[in-house]
């Protein structure tokens, strides 16, 4: 019997969510113990909000921690080739702590992710403003992105004692700039093959705007021990989209073959990151968005990131038709960015292009009433024999 409530489920993530729980479900059946979940206090915000932090362990001693406030990953516990797990992803212990933070640490990234130029865009013949927050652009959803907010949450289960977290936030009309009332959910699913599902969905009442992803700052050797440069990394791609000064596309799409940024085969990601300071408008590392061979909503390879020393290694399969690879650039140790050092980990975040509403050439982010916008990501993790 499937135990998840879905009152208020859009119908087309319902349809995401029980294929999921019935696909996992038989290898889950052959573990007795299951998936299992416990709930704990994370801590009190300034407004007095209360949050709630989720630790999800399967049969294989994976461990997934979620908060409400953001929707956010918290860590991930994964094994070493000796067994030893480690944290491998930057984050806090409390709530508080991701308050007085910056830098997007594991959050549920919107409303808007990425870049949108001079905070502008129009739809249907109007012109909306956004909030210029970085340089003279829009990022990750303005001054107070849904990353700021707590969301609902709740423990969800299925067959084989599966389980995940539902977290659900409405986005009121003209929230940061934003047209339409936005209904979303993002639901987080641990399975017993190592997988951690992370499947989106929301509804508007007016035509807007509209690209989440999750912003998870990763190191296979466990946050906070050193940089990331050793890694190596596949791209399943091979284009970027070419960027002005302000990390905006230009529209061009760009052969990797050949360079630095060409990580069709396996590369270490500091062999050629210096490459990025030669007369880029990335003067500290990668940041950059690649084009992925999106199919109608199937999931298909995006990436592939393994620590040699540690053996760790994490997949990420997507339905989205962009991934934006990004080397902690402006991590510097200091305490508004975590105490991280730069480059002390990556991120890899599942999305639709920056700046596609001012491209419409690009693959659309508009959504309209009576559409369900969905998208899913697995991130799978495993040991390099």
């Amino acid at each position: 019997m499937l135990l998840v409530n879905t009152t208020h489920w859009p119908l087309a993530l319902l349809a995401v969510v029980v294929g999921t729980l019935a696909t996992t479900s038989v290898a889950a059946e052959k573990e007795k113990k299951g998936t299992q979940v416990s709930v704990q206090p994370f801590g009190k915000l300034a407004d007095g909000s209360e949050t709630k932090l989720f630790t999800l362990t399967n049969a294989q001693g994976l461990v997934l921690k979620l908060t409400d406030y953001g929707a956010r990953i918290v860590a991930v516990e994964a094994p070493d080739r000796a067994g030893k797990k480690a944290n491998v992803t930057l984050g806090f212990d409390s709530a508080e702590k991701y308050a007085a933070n910056g830098s997007f640490f594991g959050c549920t990234t919107g409303r808007y992710a990425n870049r949108i130029a001079k905070g502008r865009f129009t739809l249907e013949g109007k012109e909306y403003k956004l909030a210029t927050n970085n340089g003279p652009n829009h990022l990750h959803g303005g001054t107070k992105g849904i990353d700021r907010y707590v969301w609902k949450s709740e423990s969800i289960t299925g067959p084989g004692n599966l389980a995940g977290v539902q977290f659900t936030h409405i986005s009121p009309d003209g929230d940061e700039g934003y047209p339409g009332a936005l209904s979303m959910m993002v639901t987080y699913l641990l399975t017993e093959n190592n997988e951690v599902r992370i499947d989106y969905a929301a509804t508007t009442d007016k035509p807007t705007v509209l690209n989440l992803t999750n912003h998870a700052y990763w190191n296979l050797a466990g946050a906070g021990n050193g940089d990331v440069l050793s890694h190596k990394l596949t791209v399943g791609s091979d284009q970027y989209l070419a960027v002005d000064d302000g990390l905006i596309p230009t529209g061009k799409y760009t052969p990797t073959k050949g360079s630095h940024m060409d990580f069709t085969q396996p590369q270490v990601i500091g062999s050629r990151i210096a490459e990025t300071k030669k007369g880029t408008p990335n003067p500290n590392g990668y940041d950059h968005c690649y084009v992925l061979p999106a199919k109608n909503g199937e999931l298909v390879f995006a990436a592939r990131a393994e620590d040699p020393q540690s053996g760790r290694v994490m997949e990420i399969f997507t339905t989205e038709p962009g991934i934006q690879f990004y080397t902690g650039n402006f991590l510097d140790g200091s305490a508004p960015n975590g105490g991280f050092q730069q480059h002390g980990a990556f991120c890899l975040e599942t999305q639709h292009f920056p700046d596609s509403p001012n491209h419409p050439e690009f693959p659309t982010t508009v959504l309209r009433p009576g559409q369900t916008y969905k998208q899913s990501t697995v991130h799978k993790f495993s040991v390099a024999k």
